[in-house]
C-alpha cells in the first residue's frame, strides 16, 4: 500500500466511521417502514455522514496536536500529526479539502431529496452547524470538547439529527415516535465517546481537557457509561414494543442486550485507564450491532405485517 495513502487512511480513522453510518441506516430503516425510503437519498446521506466523520477525526487530530494533548502519555493509537508523518499545515489543507467535499455532498443530497425552499435552507443551516461542530470540538481558542460539551454535541448530531434528519430527507415529515430510536442511537454514540474519554482520563486531566469523564472521575464515568448503554437499549426496545406486530418478530433485538451487557460488565471491572484502551472497537461494535438489529427488526415488521 502506498505509504502516503496509508498515512491519510489512518488519519481518517476508518474504525470510527460506523459511528456516523448507523444513524443513517436507522433513519432509512424507519423510512422504509413507512414505505418512503429512497436508495439514492440513503447512499448520498451515507456519503455525507462519512465525510463529516472524517472531518471530525482530522480536526480532532489537528486540535489536540496544537494544544499538546496528543503526547507520549496518551493511551490511544498514535495520530497523524503526533507521529510526525503529517505536518500541521498539511492537516489544515486536508481539513479544508474535506470541508469542500462535505459541502458538495451535502448540497447534492439536500437538493436531491427536498423540494421546499424552506426545508432546503433549514437543512443547509443544519449542515453548516454540523461542519462547525466537527471542527470546533478541539480547534480554536475555546473548543467545546475541552469543557465537557462533546457528549451533548455527539448526542445531537449522531443521534437526534442523524436519525430524524435522515428520516425527514426520505419522507418529508417527522414522526414523534422516531425520537425513541434517535435517542437510542445518540446515547450509543455518546458511549463511544465516553470510552475514548475514560481511556484518556489521566492525560486529558493533566492537559486541562475537562471531558465529562474527567469531571465525573473514573468510578462515576463507569456508572455513566452503563446508564448510557441501558438507556439506549431501552429506547430502541420501547419503540419496537409499541408497534402493531407480533412480539416474536422483535426477539432478535434481545441479542443487542447480550452484547451491550457484556461490554458494560467489562468496562465496570476495569481498574485502570489502560484497560479501557482495547474497548474502543468493542463499543463501536455495540453501537453497530444494536442499530443494525433494530433496523432489521423494523424492516421485518414492515415486510411481515
Amino acid at each position: 500500500m502506498n505509504s502516503s495513502f496509508r498515512i491519510w487512511l489512518d488519519a481518517a480513522r476508518p474504525k470510527t466511521l460506523p459511528l456516523a453510518l448507523v444513524s443513517i441506516v436507522t433513519g432509512s430503516a424507519l423510512a422504509f417502514s413507512k414505505g418512503e425510503m429512497s436508495w439514492s437519498v440513503a447512499l448520498l446521506a451515507l456519503l455525507t455522514a462519512t465525510l463529516l466523520q472524517i472531518l471530525s477525526n482530522l480536526a480532532n487530530d489537528y486540535g489536540d496536536a496544537v494544544k499538546g494533548t496528543d503526547n507520549e502519555n496518551r493511551l490511544g493509537p498514535m495520530r497523524a500529526i503526533q507521529s510526525g508523518e503529517v505536518t500541521q499545515q498539511d492537516m489544515k489543507k486536508a481539513i479544508i479539502l474535506n470541508v469542500v467535499l462535505t459541502i458538495g455532498s451535502g448540497l447534492f443530497l439536500v437538493l436531491h431529496a427536498l423540494e421546499s425552499l424552506q426545508n432546503i435552507l433549514a437543512f443547509i443551516g443544519l449542515g453548516v452547524l454540523a461542519i462547525a461542530a466537527a471542527i470546533a470540538y478541539t480547534v480554536g481558542n475555546k473548543p467545546y470538547g475541552y469543557v465537557g460539551l462533546g457528549d451533548i454535541s455527539v448526542f445531537i448530531f449522531f443521534g437526534l439529527l442523524g436519525v430524524s434528519g435522515t428520516y425527514f430527507l426520505h419522507t418529508g415529515h417527522l414522526d414523534t415516535l422516531l425520537f425513541l430510536p434517535a435517542i437510542g442511537c445518540g446515547l450509543l454514540a455518546v458511549a463511544v465517546l465516553n470510552v475514548n474519554n475514560m481511556r484518556d482520563i489521566e492525560n486529558d486531566s493533566a492537559c486541562g481537557k475537562r471531558t465529562v469523564a474527567v469531571r465525573l472521575g473514573e468510578h462515576k464515568a463507569k456508572l455513566y457509561h452503563f446508564i448510557l448503554l441501558m438507556a439506549a437499549v431501552a429506547a430502541f426496545a420501547i419503540y419496537l414494543s409499541v408497534q402493531q406486530s407480533p412480539l416474536w418478530i422483535s426477539l432478535p433485538f434481545v441479542l443487542s442486550l447480550v452484547v451491550v451487557l457484556k461490554h458494560g460488565k467489562a468496562v465496570w471491572q476495569t481498574t485502570q485507564p489502560a484497560q479501557i484502551a482495547p474497548m474502543m472497537p468493542i463499543v463501536v461494535k455495540c453501537s453497530l450491532v444494536t442499530n443494525i438489529l433494530f433496523s432489521g427488526v423494523v424492516i421485518a415488521q414492515t415486510l411481515i405485517t
